[in-house]
């Protein structure tokens, strides 16, 4: 039997780690029916830490080296932080169909990221795919209508979603050295010292009333789900399909949220939303045949310059080859 493609198989596993994310966003607002959004946000990688650790030490994972630790607070930063912080406090003023139209950006941000810190030359034609399917997202978004606290919400999701693309973009390129699982692991190990006293502190400010069944789901879910299992395809699958061009099927994470919303929630969805995904899924199939001009592969030790050297250092200068060669 022929083995897949780094392609195909870099796209099944990105699907696989966007299914997994779609019902992030419903299971934080169920959590925060009883935790505080800190609690939330960073208890569920406080929790996934207990379960990255021991599969680390069992599998013996090489350690990361000092600049793949830079890298790894990067990815912290990005996904372990900025997104669960940023996108619980949104979860707080609007409903979770509002928080997952508002993800029709991120694989713009993903792609951004990509160009800017890993190198990545998507085509002109890459680019238009891309906008148009944002632009069809964000379209179902004014059809569909945004209730709520809108202004305090989506200043929040804005600040989420540039902090998930840079961690996409960097996790994406240490997973071609560490491994998808053990990126995130290593993440969640090493950042677990500061978020143990934040979840601390947050429980003794604003502890919680009353404990419901539906909470503590959320919680786990967010936690083993979104943390864990999600991230250990989605980082896997970002390695070997590219950043830019895997990071574009997030633009069926809406469409996989609302059927969700539909099939455990209850909730209706017109059938035109299904006219909108059929959209979107022909922007995201096009856009994967479009050109990206991808960098050179990273070697598997590890020696690259985190995306901090990056930003600082500015974009690599080829050099002039030698005269009479």
């Amino acid at each position: 039997m022929k083995r897949p493609s780094d392609a195909t198989l870099g796209a099944l596993l990105g699907l696989i780690g966007v299914a997994v994310f779609s019902l992030t966003l419903p299971m934080t607002r169920l959590a925060l029916q009883s935790f505080n959004p800190v609690t939330v946000s960073l208890g569920r990688s406080v929790i996934a830490a207990f379960v990255a650790l021991p599969i680390l030490l069992l599998t013996r994972a090489p350690r990361p080296n000092r600049v793949q630790l830079r890298g790894l607070m990067v990815v912290s930063l990005g996904v372990i932080v900025g997104f669960p912080l940023f996108s619980a406090i949104a979860m707080q003023y609007v409903d979770a169909s509002h928080g997952a139209v508002l993800n029709g950006v991120l694989p713009l941000m993903t792609a951004m990221w990509a160009a800017v810190l890993l190198g990545e030359r998507p085509s002109r034609a890459f680019w238009m795919w891309a906008v148009l399917g944002s632009s069809l997202v964000i379209g179902f978004a004014a059809w569909r209508g945004l209730g709520g606290d809108a202004g305090i919400a989506d200043a929040a999701m804005l600040v989420a979603l540039v902090l998930c693309g840079l961690g996409y973009a960097e996790g994406g390129r240490l997973s071609q050295q560490l491994g998808g699982w053990q990126t995130i692991c290593w993440a969640l190990v090493i950042s677990f010292p500061v978020l143990a006293v934040a979840v601390g502190i947050s429980l003794v400010v604003a502890p919680p009333t009353t404990i419901v069944p539906v909470a503590i789901l959320g919680m786990a879910y967010v936690s083993f789900g979104s943390m864990l299992l999600g991230f250990f395809a989605w980082y896997s699958g970002l390695a070997l399909g590219g950043v830019a061009r895997v990071g574009q099927l997030q633009l069926t994470q809406v469409f996989m949220t609302l059927g969700a919303a539909a099939l455990f929630f209850g909730e209706t969805v017109p059938p035109a939303s299904w006219l909108f995904a059929v959209g979107v899924v022909g922007c995201v199939a096009a856009g994967r045949r479009a050109t990206v001009t991808a960098p050179r592969r990273e070697p598997a030790t590890g020696d690259h310059l985190a995306a901090t050297d990056l930003l600082l250092a500015g974009p690599a200068v080829e050099p002039e080859p030698a005269s009479g060669a």
